[in-house]
Formats: structure tokens, sequence, C-alpha cells
């Protein structure tokens, strides 16, 4: 038989995902300020790499977002667990817990993409700096 959850369940996933959404936040503010100095460039200098970078600045940004709507959505859900237990709602609880999780999964999973992504881009500049190094 499953034990019934208490309040201190979910309250334990607000520091994972406190920190989770600072990462998120951060990688956003990065971009942000990546993407102003692209439009300036852009601005003096239209070409293709910077198509390129503005593309997959694009595509990263919008993963970012996506991460961040589910890490909240999952501190609302687990807030609302916790909310759920204190009026006695025990089975209501555990499923809106259980979505929370989900969530966190989703976002965590999504996270993973943009890395990868992310890392994709520093390789192609990496690989661009070793071209004209042996030129």
């Amino acid at each position: 038989m499953n034990e019934p959850i208490t309040l201190t369940t979910p309250a334990l996933l607000f520091s994972a995902i406190s920190l989770i959404m600072l990462a998120y936040t951060n990688r956003f503010m990065s971009y942000a300020t990546l993407i102003r100095t692209l439009h300036e460039k852009f601005k003096v200098n239209q070409n293709e790499v910077l198509l390129g970078q503005i593309a997959n600045l694009r595509k990263r940004l919008y993963l970012t977002k996506y991460m961040q709507i589910l890490g909240v959505t999952s501190l609302f859900l687990c807030v609302l667990t916790m909310f759920l237990i204190f009026i006695g709602s025990q089975i209501l609880a555990v499923w809106m817990f259980g979505i929370a999780l989900i969530l966190l999964i989703a976002s965590l999973g999504i996270s993973i993409v943009e890395i990868h992504i992310s890392v994709n881009a520093l390789n192609l500049h990496l690989g661009d700096m070793e071209i004209r190094r042996k030129e």
C-alpha cells in the first residue's frame, strides 16, 4: 500500500526547482546579451554566419522559455500539492505531485537538448578557429 505524502514531500523540491530556475534565468540573460551583441554586428555586416548564429540562438531561446515554463508550473503544482495535503485531499495531492514531477522531468529533458545544441554551436566556433589557424 502506498504511504500518504506529507507536507515535507513536495517541499523537498523547492530548493532543487529554485536552483534550476536560477540556472535557466542565467542562461536566458546570457542569450539576451549575446542576441543584443549579434544584433549590433548584424546591422554593420549582414553575413550568413551571423544569420546561422541568430537562428541557433532563437531555437535555444525558445527551448529555455519552455524549460522555464515547465519548471515554474512544476513549482506551482508543488505548492498546490501542499495546499491539497493541508485541506486533506490526499488523492488529488498525490496526482498533482506526480504531474509536478513529470513536468520537472520534461524541463530537465529539454535542458539536455538545449545543452546539446549549445555544445554543437561552440564546436562550430572552435572548428572555425582551427581552420583559420591552419591557414
